[in-house]
């Protein structure tokens, strides 16, 4: 008989497999890595990805990377897991994912604060188009729907975010298109940051899974 070579699956990998299951076999996947290694040999390998952090404090100590909050940060925005407003022009985007532990544990009830430019590549600095905040639910999940952010001069496309486990201190971020052309002459473009993109009837959805440093 042969024998199963296991390999140490990422948390973005789990991600994709949980999404793609059926209720009961997500939560399988999201209950371990070993159960997300034994869907994987069953269902097939996954694409292989620039991988978020891994489970496991061991695997990645420092959690998902920081970044700069930039120049348009605004407190207090709505709450709402919508940015869309009628007539926004851009192609739509659904991002969806999940805030862990870096002990791979949903952090249930954890901020995220989501700002960007519009299609044109601008920010409502008066206002809050395109500035919402939101909490994960039980299992750690949240669901973004927006647009596609547009170019901003000297930056490639990205949408920045705050995240934060109750009573834990902010991560700062931002999340990335892969294969962007602007990535390459972005400086603060970080590959550990990219979200898995794919196109979807209407528009586009990505995928990105959170790791936070939780005491």
């Amino acid at each position: 008989m042969e024998k199963l070579t296991q390999t140490k699956m990422t948390r973005r990998e789990l991600q994709r497999l949980a999404v793609a299951l059926p209720a009961p076999l997500a939560l399988l996947v999201l209950g371990g890595r070993e159960a997300g290694i034994a869907l994987a040999q069953t269902f097939g390998p996954t694409p292989s990805l620039v991988p978020t952090p891994a489970c496991g404090a061991s695997d990645h100590p420092a959690g998902t990377p920081s970044e700069t909050e930039g120049p348009y940060f605004k407190p207090d925005s709505p709450q709402r897991t919508s940015l869309l407003e009628p007539g926004m022009a851009g192609t739509k985007l659904l991002v969806t994912g999940y805030v862990y532990s870096t002990a791979c544990r949903p952090v249930t009830g954890a901020l995220l604060d989501f700002w960007q430019a519009n299609d044109a590549g601008q920010y409502d600095n008066a206002g809050f188009m395109l500035r919402r905040h939101q909490f994960t639910d039980e299992s750690g999940r949240f669901a973004l729907t927006t647009i596609v952010p547009g170019l901003y001069p000297g930056r490639t496309r990205h949408i920045h975010v705050k995240v934060q486990a109750p009573h834990q201190p902010v991560l700062t971020t931002q999340l990335y298109f892969p294969y962007e052309p602007h990535n390459a002459s972005d400086p603060l473009y970080n590959p550990a940051l990219a979200m898995d993109v794919r196109d979807v009837a209407g528009g586009k959805e990505g995928i990105f899974t959170f790791a936070l440093t939780v005491a």
